[in-house]
C-alpha cells in the first residue's frame, strides 16, 4: 500500500505564522492580510500565533521572507502584496523578482513560504483577487500555509 502523507487544515498549538506585507497598494494588500489572518483564526489559530510585518513595496518581500524562515520561529511564511502593470516595464521586473525571490526562500530554509502576491493588469482584477469577486488571495495563501506547514511537520518527524 502506498503512504500517502497530507496536509491537515488545522493550526497546532505551536506552530506561529509570519505575514509579510506590501505597504504599497495598502487599500489591497490590507484586505489580503485580513483574509490571512481570518483564515488562520478559522483553522483554529489565534492571533497570538502570527506576526505581521509591514514592508515598502513588494520588491522587499523576499528580503524580510528570507530573514523570517531562517530565524526557525515560524511554520510558514505568508507572502501579501500587489503589482498592477502600469504604462512603464516597472511592473514586469518587480512581479518577476518577488515571484523567484520568495520563490527561492522555502527550498534553501525548508520553511514554507507562501507567495499570495497579486500581479494584476488592472486594479478592478486586483480588487477582484482581494475578495470583492475571485477570492481573497490572502485567505487562499493561508490556507496553503497551513496545509504546507502540517506536510512539513509530518515528514520531517
Amino acid at each position: 500500500m502506498i503512504e500517502t502523507i497530507t496536509g491537515d487544515l488545522t493550526v497546532q498549538p505551536q506552530q506561529r505564522f509570519a505575514l509579510v506585507v506590501a505597504e504599497f497598494n495598502a487599500y489591497i494588500t490590507a484586505k489580503l492580510a485580513e483574509g490571512a489572518a481570518e483564515c488562520i483564526r478559522r483553522h483554529g489559530g489565534k492571533d497570538s500565533q502570527i506576526t505581521q510585518i509591514s514592508v515598502p513595496g513588494a520588491f522587499e518581500i523576499p528580503t524580510v521572507a528570507n530573514q523570517l524562515a531562517k530565524s526557525g520561529k515560524y511554520a510558514a511564511i505568508i507572502c501579501l502584496g500587489c503589482v498592477i502593470r502600469g504604462q512603464t516595464s516597472h511592473f514586469d521586473h518587480v512581479a518577476d523578482q518577488v515571484s523567484r525571490g520568495v520563490g527561492m526562500i522555502g527550498p534553501a530554509t525548508g520553511v514554507p513560504t507562501i507567495f499570495g502576491v497579486i500581479t494584476a493588469d488592472t486594479q478592478e482584477q486586483a480588487l477582484d483577487r482581494a475578495g470583492l469577486k475571485h477570492g481573497n488571495t490572502g485567505w487562499h495563501a493561508a490556507l496553503a500555509a497551513i496545509s504546507m506547514a502540517s506536510v512539513m511537520a509530518k515528514i520531517t518527524k
